[in-house]
C-alpha cells in the first residue's frame, strides 16, 4: 500500500456505542430462522451449483452452519471454508481458499457461487478477481470493500488476531475494484461493527445493494438475508438480474438508493463507496 493511502484519515466514523449495543440481537435472529424452518421452502429452489462459504474474522465454520443447512435445505451444494478461525489475511489464507474453489469446480464441472460473510466477503472478491472463470457468483454480507480500514470496529482485533496491522496488505486500494463477476451486497445500516457505507456497491452493471434491518452478527442468519440469498443464487446461470423490492418484499428490505443518496447530499464532495 502507498504511503499515502496509509496515512489518509478516514472518511467517516465506525458505529457508535448504540448500535455496538444493539448487536446483542444476533442471539434472537439467529434463533429466529432455526425457529421459521418449516418456512424454508418458501425460499426459491436451487440448482444444486456449489457454494464456497466464508465465515468472518475470527470466526469459522461453525458461524456459517445456518446458514449452510437453509442452503442444502434448498438444493444448493454449500461447502465451509475449512480452514478452522478466520485469522486475518495470514500467509496461505486466500491460496488454500483458491484450491478449494478449484477442487469444488473440477468436483461439480460448474462454476461456484461465493458468499462470505465480513472479512469473508473480502476474500470472496478476491478469489473471484482472481479466476473469475470459476465464479458464478459472488455474495457478501456486511463486508466493508470501500472506505477505509479503520470505518469498522474490528480493525484492532483484525491486528490483535493477524499479528499485523490493518494497512499491511494492500487491502485499501485494490478492493475499490470490483470483481468481473455478478456481485450481491447485503448489509444493514444498523450494523453495529462495520459502518454500512463500506459496504455500498456502487459499480452499475452485474452489481447491486441489498439491505436488511439486522445486526452485523447476525446477518448470515437473519430470515430476511436467507431469503435474498436463495433469490440471489436461484437465478439461472447467465442470466442476472437485479433484486427486486415489488410487493411485500418493499415492507422487508430498505431502499438502498434513498440511503445512498440521503448520504450523498450530506457530503457533496465526497462519492459514496470511493
Amino acid at each position: 500500500m502507498s504511503a499515502s493511502a496509509r496515512s489518509s484519515p478516514p472518511q467517516g466514523r465506525a458505529p457508535g456505542v448504540s448500535l455496538q449495543l444493539l448487536e446483542v440481537r444476533a442471539f434472537w435472529e439467529h434463533y429466529a430462522s432455526i425457529a421459521l424452518r418449516p418456512f424454508w421452502p418458501a425460499a426459491p429452489l436451487g440448482d444444486g451449483h456449489p457454494i464456497l462459504v466464508l465465515p468472518g474474522l475470527v470466526a469459522g465454520d461453525a458461524s456459517t452452519l445456518v446458514l449452510r443447512r437453509f442452503l442444502r435445505s434448498r438444493g444448493f451444494s454449500p461447502r465451509g471454508w475449512g480452514q478452522g478461525v478466520n485469522c486475518g489475511l495470514r500467509e496461505g489464507v486466500l491460496q488454500r481458499a483458491h484450491d478449494t474453489l478449484r477442487e469444488l469446480c473440477a468436483q461439480h464441472g460448474r462454476a461456484v457461487s461465493i458468499v462470505g460473510w465480513s472479512l469473508g466477503g473480502l476474500y470472496a472478491r478476491e478469489l473471484a478477481k482472481h479466476s473469475p472463470d470459476m465464479v458464478r457468483l459472488v455474495i457478501t454480507l456486511g463486508s466493508p470493500f470501500t472506505g477505509h480500514p479503520r470505518e469498522t470496529n474490528a480493525w484492532r482485533l483484525y491486528e490483535f488476531a493477524s499479528g499485523h496491522r490493518i494497512d499491511s496488505h494492500d487491502f485499501h486500494g485494490l478492493l475499490r475494484s470490483p470483481p468481473p463477476v455478478p456481485t450481491t451486497s447485503i448489509w444493514s445500516r444498523t450494523d453495529g461493527v462495520v459502518s454500512w457505507q463500506c459496504s455500498v456497491e456502487t459499480r452499475r452493471e452485474l452489481a447491486e445493494n441489498i439491505v436488511v434491518d439486522s445486526s452485523h452478527f447476525g446477518l448470515g442468519a437473519h430470515p430476511a438475508s436467507l431469503y435474498a440469498i436463495a433469490d440471489r443464487l436461484a437465478q439461472p446461470e447467465g442470466e442476472w438480474r437485479p433484486f427486486h423490492r415489488r410487493n411485500w418484499r418493499q415492507f422487508v428490505y430498505c431502499d438502498p438508493g434513498k440511503l445512498i443518496a440521503t448520504r450523498a447530499s450530506r457530503q457533496p464532495s465526497t462519492a459514496v463507496g470511493g
